[in-house]
């Protein structure tokens, strides 16, 4: 790990708060204030669009940060048919409305049913680690150590910023409104860059 302390100095600056100038935290100019288009993808063989509870609950919170959800869909927990989506809406095919930002619900936990991550990892470039790190640490607040079983994650496919939550209402309330809503015009800002 370099050291980028100038002329001998401690690394502080002069009312001894560290200077963080170079760290990518500090860019948060090249967000976007606009407004986004998402898509809220549920994934599940099992439930219809009727039967969604938590799609619903993150068009809510979407709508109600001022974005628009453009798609809304009940996608099979099969990892072939979740890559196809996920590509289509970040444009990476030229077959369907693209969107800023895809929000999955379900499919995150560890059964053999559960390949969302599986169906996305590959797409994502890069991955954002800290998306699942955090709200790990943020469901860990609410349901204690089985916070450690999800496998939530997000990351860039193309300019479109994707993230997979687990399925149940309270995860995907947490998930959009406390770790994609802060950040997620940052996010879309450095995927356009």
């Amino acid at each position: 790990m370099s050291d980028h302390r100038e002329h001998g100095e401690s690394g502080h600056g002069e009312h001894g708060h560290h200077d963080h100038s170079h760290d990518d935290h500090d860019h948060h100019h090249h967000g976007t204030d606009e407004t986004l288009d998402v898509a809220v993808l549920t994934i599940s063989s099992s439930r219809s669009s009727d039967e969604d509870e938590s799609g619903p609950v993150a068009s809510r919170a979407i709508e109600d940060a001022g974005h628009r959800v453009a798609v809304t869909d009940v996608v099979a927990d099969d990892e072939a048919a979740i890559r196809e989506r996920v590509e289509t809406l970040a444009g990476e095919r030229a077959d369907g409305e693209t969107v800023d930002v895809i929000v999955t619900t379900g499919g995150t936990g560890l059964t053999p049913d559960d390949v969302t991550v599986e169906a996305i990892r590959p797409l994502l470039d890069p991955e954002i680690p800290g998306v699942g790190e955090y709200f790990r640490r943020l469901s860990h607040e609410q349901v204690g150590t089985a916070a450690m079983l999800t496998r939530a994650t997000a990351g860039i496919v193309g300019e479109t910023a994707v993230y997979a939550f687990p399925g149940s209402p309270d995860a995907i309330a947490l998930g959009v409104e406390s770790v994609l809503l802060p950040e997620v015009g940052h996010v879309v800002g450095l995927a356009r860059r």
